[in-house]
């Protein structure tokens, strides 16, 4: 993973691009950025996380995941969040080929995958991916900063 040659940028709050353009509509196609926006705010809320993108050009390898969370001791990553805006890839989590190839890379064995409706956990070969609708990854996000931050 080589940090700093690729970022992303997000609005702070995804109710600023609905501010400075146009309102959108649940099967608008930027809606699955503004949901990645918004559960990357709830994220990154964290006092003691830090949130990184990984992206990648090898060859003729291409892939990106959304959200990875880093051993800091070690610079590895430890957890992968992959953020979608469809159901399509919980019927076919084949299809998810970078979060598995970043997955297999850096020896991760679950992630998370956000989804508009689907909630279960896909067993395949060697990975478990635990799907959640966007919405009720959003709060358990939200829920659990704020359980942290009373301690």
């Amino acid at each position: 993973m080589q940090r700093i040659t690729q970022f992303k940028i997000y609005l702070t709050n995804p109710s600023l691009r609905c501010a400075l353009f146009s309102p959108l509509t649940e099967t608008d196609k930027t809606l699955g950025s503004m949901v990645e926006t918004a559960l990357f705010a709830q994220r990154i809320q964290r006092d003691d996380e830090e949130v990184f993108y990984a992206n990648w050009k090898m060859g003729r390898e291409n892939g990106e995941v959304d959200m990875v969370g880093l051993d800091r001791l070690r610079q590895k990553p430890i957890w992968a969040v992959e953020m979608k805006w469809s159901d399509r890839y919980f019927d076919v989590p084949s299809e998810l080929k970078s979060l598995l190839s970043f997955m297999d890379k850096n020896h991760l064995v679950s992630a998370i995958v956000s989804s508009r409706t689907k909630y279960g956990i896909k067993n395949m070969e060697n990975y478990n991916l635990t799907f959640m609708p966007s919405a009720l990854y959003a709060y358990l996000l939200g829920y659990n900063t704020i359980e942290q931050k009373k301690y």
